[in-house]
Formats: C-alpha cells, structure tokens, sequence
C-alpha cells in the first residue's frame, strides 16, 4: 500500500546567514539521523493542513510563510517501502519563534546552508530543490520579508539577497534598485548599540507588499 508524506524545509536568517531547520530522528529506521522535519498525512486531511500540521508536531512552529514545491516519488526513496512525498519549503524570523524537537524527534538544530550533513533518504535532493525555489522567487516576489525582523536596514536585507543567491551584490546598484520598487518605508530610528555608524532602518510597506505578491516583479541584480 502507498502511503504520502510531508516532508518541510524550513529557512531562517541569523546573523547574515542563511540557515535550515534540521531534526534527528527518535525512532524507527532512521532513529538517531538527521532529516528534514516531516510525516505522513493522515488520512482524511487536506495536503497544505498535514504540512502545517506537521511543522506545528514537530518544531512548534505555527502560521508561518509555507509554498508547496513538489512531489518526490522515486519508488526506493524509502527502503521500507513506497512513500511518495510532497515537499514544502517554508520562512521563518528567528526572532518570532523558539523552535523546539517535537514527539518523534530527539533534537530540532539549525544548520547553515553550506554546512548540511548528509540526510535520510532523498531529502539532501528535496532541500537542494527548495534552495533553487526560494532563489528563483525572491527574484519576482517580496517573500524574503518573511525571515526578517519587522525593523532592518539595507544592509541587512543586500546580506539575505546575497545569502540566498549565493553571490555577492553591487551595495550602490541593490540600494537604487531596491527603493525604486516603492516597497519600503524608511523609519525615523536608526540602529542601536553598534560600534559603526548607526544605519535608517525600515520596514515593508504592507500594501505594496500585497500588491507585488500578486502581480510579481523582476528584480534583476
């Protein structure tokens, strides 16, 4: 019998780096491996309700930005048998939540992206996929607002641009580009407890936001 799972990943951003979610396995055959967080979806249940269900289960985690990506079906994906999974990718701010191992994990850790380890089964692929999703939307939605902190500077946002690009930016040209699109709102606050110069910081303008989230842009940098 064919069964279907979840399987999530979830980005943060800390620190100028972009990180995973990753989460060791308590039981069964892969008890004491590291993984993506994910489940089976129950039987009477909605696709997108198991994946929120399941990130809530294992991480605590709750209303969050979560896209479908696709389906990963390879018959010997899972040695025990034929599992076809649905892969999600979700953002989180750091600052918004405190992510802790749930029923059947042992340990919920953040790995950066260029540091992960080797994981169960496909999920090494799954991820991979995920990465080159969220690379490819932030080019024509604002999704990237969604690991930020409310209030950050330029920098800060250039820093996630770069992070998830993999490449580094032109600081004049991302800043042209950036306030051009009319998406941010300059604050009258600067930084605090910083040993430079003290940056404005911002925030979205939640309108815009909405507007750009529908129609899309292109953001060629």
């Amino acid at each position: 019998m064919n069964e279907i799972s979840i399987d999530c990943v979830i980005f943060g951003f800390k620190n100028g780096i972009l990180n995973v979610l990753l989460v060791k396995h308590a039981i069964g055959d892969s008890k004491g491996e590291w993984g993506l967080p994910g489940g089976l979806i129950l039987k009477k249940e909605a696709i997108d309700a198991a994946a929120q269900r399941t990130l809530k289960e294992l991480t605590g985690l709750d209303n969050i930005f979560l896209e479908q990506l696709k389906a990963f079906g390879e018959p010997n994906r899972i040695p025990l048998g034929r599992v076809i999974t649905i892969g999600y990718y979700a953002l989180i701010n750091f600052d918004d939540y405190d992510v802790k191992a749930g029923i059947t994990v042992s340990e919920a850790k953040w790995y950066k992206i260029d540091s992960i380890p080797k994981l169960i089964y496909d999920h090494n692929e799954i991820l991979d996929f995920g990465l080159k999703k969220l690379q490819t939307r932030i080019l024509s939605t604002p999704i990237g607002f969604n690991l930020l902190p409310e209030k950050f500077t330029l920098l800060q946002l250039m820093h996630l641009y770069e992070e998830i690009l993999g490449k580094e930016l032109d600081k004049s040209n991302f800043r042209r580009k950036i306030l051009k699109m009319k998406l941010l709102v300059v604050l009258d606050e600067k930084q605090q407890d910083v040993s430079h110069r003290a940056a404005n910081l911002y925030k979205f303008d939640d309108a815009i936001y909405k507007k750009l989230s529908q129609k899309g842009f292109n953001f060629e940098i």
